[in-house]
């Protein structure tokens, strides 16, 4: 090989090596072109808690049978609007009747004891007038009668018993609405012998309807009665409903150390698009402002690379120290921190905040006004996870 071509490979051999350093090298750009900020501005906020609830009837009333029987004819069925007292279903009575009879010849045979015993009471008073029979005697005669009274007492609360079971086997709607669920066929035997059977389930109004909700504790305290909430229901995705707030219940649900609470939504379903069941997707509205300061949630989770937990400074996971946490109303005593631009470098500022709505926080205090800009993104997010400049690989 020639001495030029030597010179000449160990030239680009420098070359290369040269420039795999300067690619090595860490890159010095200007803060504001490696940050991307955004102004603080003014405008509305609201602050929402959310859960999945189910829509419920305010009134559902289930409708069963006192005696038992097989299901002989229907009258009413899903969706039909009934009326208080309206025949929902029949019963087979010919068991029913049959006790009735029973009791009606049992009523029969205790008057025709009753009878005899007062014509011995009767007949034995006038022979002890007469000293033909002792009072021993007379006493028993009194005695026959009055047990002939209350036998006969007893056959006619037996016979009255049946009687209102023969009364019980057709059934009535107790309330004015419509079928939600029916729950028995002609044929099928309906059996009251330990607990009341439900035969039919009747919504009082569905006008006025509710949701059951289940918030968890960290939310349920900034809930309150009459506070507004908005729903949508996967049936009409492009609609949303609303509602307020009507009861918070005191009985918590535990489950996997998870505690809920039940919060009640009352509903106005005038058109009665909603049906009972429908899974609603609620959000309750706990805190508005018309006009607050707001700065960008990403502003107060950015943190740059520098910036190290443990050292005073703001922590490296976003979370200021001492600070509260983003949920629930508005605290005074709830920082949290910024970074601006300042002569070239990043400068933290720290800042009181209010209620967010999950995009923007209120500012409550501090040194920043409107206008200020904050830093929300870093563009060199790569040098921040490196921890140092990429080695040089050689082909």
């Amino acid at each position: 090989m020639s001495i030029i071509k030597k010179g000449a490979l160990a030239l680009l051999l420098l070359g290369v090596l040269g420039a795999g350093a300067w690619w090595g090298m860490p890159q010095k750009v200007a803060p504001e072109n490696r940050y991307v900020t955004a102004a603080l501005e003014r405008g509305p906020i609201t602050q929402l808690v959310s859960a999945n609830g189910t829509l419920n009837p305010v009134k559902l009333v289930s409708v069963g049978s006192q005696v038992s029987g097989i299901v002989k004819k229907i009258y009413a069925d899903f969706n039909d609007q009934v009326q208080a007292g309206q025949v929902l279903l029949e019963l087979d009575p010919a068991l029913t009747q049959a006790q009735l009879q029973q009791s009606t010849a049992n009523v029969s045979n205790a008057k025709a004891s009753l009878e005899l015993a007062l014509a011995n009471e009767l007949r034995m008073n006038t022979l002890y007038a007469q000293e033909y029979v002792s009072r021993q005697e007379l006493d028993q005669a009194i005695q026959a009668l009055k047990s002939a009274q209350a036998q006969l007492a007893v056959a006619e609360a037996q016979a009255e018993r049946d009687r209102t079971n023969l009364a019980y086997t057709v059934i009535r709607s107790p309330v004015s609405g419509v079928v939600v669920s029916r729950e028995v066929d002609i044929g099928q035997t309906v059996a009251a012998s330990f607990q009341t059977p439900t035969l039919f389930k009747i919504a009082q109004d569905l006008r006025k309807m509710q949701i059951d909700s289940n918030y968890a504790e960290a939310d349920v305290g900034s809930i309150r009665v009459g506070q507004p909430t908005t729903f949508r229901v996967d049936a009409f995705p492009d609609r949303t409903f609303s509602g307020e707030v009507r009861q918070v219940r005191l009985n918590p649900t535990t489950q996997q150390n998870v505690v809920t609470y039940n919060v009640v939504i009352a509903v106005d379903n005038a058109d009665q698009v909603l049906m009972p069941g429908m899974t609603a997707y609620v959000s309750i509205i706990v805190a508005q402002r018309k006009e607050a300061l707001l700065v960008p949630n990403a502003a107060l989770r950015f943190r740059p690379s520098e910036v190290k937990p443990g050292t005073g400074k703001p922590r490296a996971d976003g979370r200021a120290p001492g600070g509260g946490k983003e949920r629930g109303g508005a605290d005074p005593g709830r920082t949290g921190s910024v970074y601006v631009i300042e002569n070239g470098a990043l400068k933290p500022v720290r800042i009181g905040i209010g209620i967010t709505d999950n995009r923007f926080t209120e500012v409550l205090g501090g040194e920043l006004k409107e206008g200020a800009k904050v830093v929300v993104e870093d563009t060199q997010p790569a040098a921040r996870n490196s921890g140092g400049a990429p080695g040089m690989r050689l082909f």
